[in-house]
């Protein structure tokens, strides 16, 4: 059998894995949450309601059908913050960081898979890549939580105040916005720490860390602050990151200034602003009302929520870098160049293709889910929309309506979280993967378009 097949098949076998896993990985957490000792009121929940809640977790979502700290136990937060860490960094990495530890032998088949599971340039040089991942995951977590723990501390006291630290760092940096601030009320996400500058500004690392991408991380440490010694594709993340978070915060200011800004301070102002820019590429957390802010506000939400995060990274959504790439392939298109180019480099057409195809995917499974919703439910077009692109980004962030949801949009909102967590290994390795070319085309003809 030539190489070419073999690799196919092999492919082929750690992407059904991949689905497999998180799927059982799923089912495992609904049932550990469907327990009488997961929920405070000792009567367990709903299967929908527990398999609904799984699916954010693993997924990193954060879309809720009820509060964390007033329905679960600690048994329930546990089992949660569990899925959360292990649905982020993807149970492929943990399962071959514990295998090196233990000494095991990392073969070519657990190379490859680590090397779709963590968006890696190549398979070489994978397993090292691993441990990096690890060891700084549990480095930046650790940090966060004792600076997060600064704050509660003296509100809660050391246990729970070490507790509030750990599960916060561990939500944030995997870009889930599972919080237990429902402890001072249900639902308030971090409304109530809209001014605490140094809660916020630890959050906003987190989620800006875990959301630009492993790879990325890996270059600017080996590189340090040497501009053009990063790879396009760090150039890139680094960029529209840069755009997306500063430029949302203009936007943001400007729409909400007289609405859910009024009256506050100049700092709170900009804390919120940035907040609001930061959080949805795709944390889930939020400092303001989102149901109380305007509908060029939710909208902007939503068109953040969709690009989401980096490859390779905690985030969901579309991608920074393949929205990037459709935008400059239209640019180069429009200005009639040869290639599209940017940098001082020029983009492979299998990328552009791979980018319009992911691209077009997320964009027709939120219209669809949309209208789905939208027929079955008497509910309002824009929270519709933004609940649905916060699911396909695994966001989390809403308008409230998910515990308005009936059992059939709760499915259809399960589905959209696992494929949008699934996204970047079964639409780009299923949808556009590079297939061989037969000894015989059809004849080109050409066609209108535009």
């Amino acid at each position: 059998m030539k190489k070419e097949n073999i690799m196919d098949k092999v492919k082929g076998s750690y992407v059904h894995l991949i689905a497999i896993g998180f799927a059982l990985l799923i089912l495992l957490g609904a049932a550990l949450l469907t327990l009488p000792i997961a929920t405070k009121s000792g009567q367990g929940m709903k299967f929908i309601d527990a398999l609904f809640t799984a699916t954010s977790a693993t997924c990193v979502t954060g879309l809720i059908i009820a509060d964390t700290y007033t329905n679960w136990t600690l048994f329930g937060q546990i089992v949660i913050l569990t899925l959360i860490q292990i649905g982020g960094l993807g149970f492929i990495t943990i399962g071959v960081y514990i295998a090196v530890l233990l000494k095991k032998k990392i073969g070519l088949w657990g190379r490859e898979a680590i090397h779709e599971s963590v968006s890696t340039m190549e398979s070489a040089g994978s397993v090292k890549m691993t441990k990096k991942i690890i060891k700084g995951t549990l480095l930046i977590e650790a940090i966060a939580a004792v600076l997060i723990a600064c704050r509660f501390v003296p509100i809660l006291g050391w246990v729970e105040g070490i507790y509030y630290g750990i599960f916060h760092a561990i939500s944030g940096f995997c870009n889930a916005g599972f919080d237990l601030m429902g402890r001072w009320e249900a639902y308030s996400s971090l409304c109530l720490f809209q001014g605490d500058i140094l809660l916020n500004v630890v959050i906003m690392s987190l989620i800006v860390l875990g959301g630009l991408g492993f790879i990325v991380w890996d270059d600017l440490v080996r590189h340090k602050w040497h501009w053009k010694r990063y790879m396009l594709h760090t150039k890139m993340v680094l960029t529209i990151t840069t755009i997306l978070i500063f430029g949302g915060a203009f936007l943001f200011f400007l729409f909400e200034r007289n609405n859910v800004f009024a009256g506050m301070s100049v700092k709170d102002t900009i804390l919120c602003s940035l907040f609001a820019a930061v959080t949805p590429r795709t944390a889930g957390f939020n400092t303001v009302d989102l149901a109380a802010m305007t509908d060029g506000s939710k909208l902007l939400t939503t068109i953040l929520m969709f690009i989401g995060g980096s490859p390779g990274s905690t985030a969901g959504g579309t991608k920074t870098t393949t929205v990037m790439v459709m935008l400059l392939s239209a640019v180069a298109m429009i200005r009639s160049s040869y290639g599209t180019n940017v940098f001082g480099r020029r983009l492979e057409q299998e990328v552009i293709h791979k980018a319009s195809t992911v691209f077009f995917i997320n964009l027709s499974m939120g219209l669809i889910a949309i209208m789905i919703i939208l027929g079955i439910q008497p509910l309002d077009f824009m929270d519709v929309c933004l609940e649905v692109f916060s699911a396909i980004g695994t966001v989390g962030m809403s308008t409230g309506i998910t515990r308005q949801l009936n059992d059939i949009s709760k499915i259809l909102i399960i589905l959209l979280m696992y494929c949008g967590r699934l996204g970047s290994f079964s639409f780009v390795l299923i949808f556009a993967q590079k297939k061989k070319v037969p000894p015989i085309l059809n004849p080109e003809e050409k066609m209108l378009v535009g």
